[in-house]
């Protein structure tokens, strides 16, 4: 069994942005572990290599091979930030580790640049599938590690999405002697090409920072289809308790003002509208395009024939679902046994049909609460309060049974 294991973060990849420690370590090594690139910057060094990326790859080479005793696994950048050390930790818990930080590329990157980046919204591409628009909307500094999605696609996503005069600079081989920086404006981008191994910072003066919690009515297109007015929206988004990477269903979405505040919220996840009245689902879409949240899909057909083909929801708003409430909690709950729901009822029916709903289904944590909303309106010099339809807001948390 391995006596030392080390994990190294080497920065880029060129050995000028690697630590003193970190060198003295790996020239302790019997065995060096890591990607083709970064074994690259090594070869002088006498000891066993082996090309593998995998966390579950490397573990297994070295529960199998315990002959060598001190092992060095080689990372890109820092271990703290989007590496592969954070997987591979758990999997060699059993085994002595000593990690020796390295040089990320956002601080790299950021140095170039003349930027300071303790103000930088940090987000990866790698494997993900982001709301990047969104990102770059609501932050005035965005630097992204661009995975498969490479910098050209970006700029053309900002584009597309309106964003075309926010300033991009493009990263590519960072520390290496043909490294480039590129500056210039996201439609001036959109037409070059870059190397696959790039990053970029984004940089948004007329960043939103839309919080996306009870949003006024007036930002929302309106239509023909019922909303959820602001004061009420606030209410059950509060209950939803959303997180940054949930996956959230909002049935009966009408205008979508609820989906659209869910997608803000959840910026990371992904979000269902699902609507069956086909003017409604235009106005969704116009409303999804106007707040930029392109992670938020949008579903027609009546519920809860069109949950079917859904993935699970760790959250659930249900606006509207032509009597057939219980049969859309059943299938959310079948879907994931700790999901969480949230119902909007206005008349006395569909308020006893959600009682009896959150019963039958053995829900836990039900809340029942009455909102009352008046607000005020002009008449010459005086104001009076004109009372809205009062709304009542259900909540409860799956069983897990």
């Amino acid at each position: 069994m391995a006596e030392q294991i080390y994990f190294v973060g080497i920065g880029m990849g060129n050995r000028d942005t690697l630590t003193i420690g970190a060198w003295k370590a790996l020239q302790q090594c019997d065995c060096l572990i890591g990607a083709q690139r970064m074994l690259d910057a090594f070869q002088d060094l006498p000891c066993e290599k082996r090309a593998l990326t995998l966390s579950e790859q490397i573990a297994a080479y070295i529960q199998s091979n315990p002959q060598h005793r001190v092992i060095g696994i080689v990372f890109s950048g820092d271990l703290g930030f989007y590496s592969g050390a954070k997987r591979l930790r758990e999997l060699l818990r059993a085994y002595p580790i000593q990690e020796f930080c390295g040089i990320s590329s956002v601080s790299y990157f950021c140095a170039k640049l003349h930027q300071s980046w303790e103000d930088v919204h940090l987000i990866s591409l790698h494997g993900r599938a982001g709301n990047l628009v969104g990102v770059v909307q609501n932050h005035e500094k965005v630097f992204i590690l661009a995975g498969q999605l490479h910098a050209q696609a970006v700029c053309r996503n900002l584009c597309d999405a309106g964003l075309e005069q926010v300033t991009v600079s493009v990263g590519e081989r960072l520390s290496y002697p043909d490294e480039r920086v590129t500056t210039g404006t996201a439609r001036e981008l959109s037409e070059q090409e870059f190397h696959p191994l790039s990053v970029l910072l984004i940089q948004n003066p007329e960043a939103l920072n839309q919080t996306g919690f009870g949003l006024p009515d007036h930002l929302f297109l309106r239509g023909g289809a019922p909303m959820t007015k602001s004061e009420v929206r606030a209410v059950s988004l509060a209950r939803l308790r959303l997180r940054p990477d949930s996956v959230a269903w909002d049935v009966g979405s009408g205008t979508g003002s609820v989906a659209v505040e869910m997608a803000l919220q959840s910026k990371y996840g992904s979000v269902y509208a699902v609507e069956k009245e086909e003017e409604a689902v235009e106005l969704i879409r116009q409303n999804r395009s106007k707040f930029s949240v392109l992670h938020m899909s949008v579903v027609q057909g009546e519920a809860p024939t069109a949950l079917d083909g859904l993935p699970a929801p760790d959250s659930v708003f249900i606006g509207g679902c032509s009597g057939n409430l219980e049969a859309v909690m059943r299938t959310a709950l079948y879907k994931n046994p700790k999901v969480r729901v949230v119902v909007n009822a206005i008349t006395l029916e569909t308020l006893h049909a959600a009682v009896d709903a959150f019963a039958s289904l053995h829900f836990t944590d039900v809340e029942i609460s009455q909102v009352s909303v008046a607000r005020a309106n002009q008449a010459g010099p005086y104001h009076m309060m004109l009372g809205q339809n009062p709304v009542y807001v259900l909540s409860g948390q799956g069983a897990g049974l």
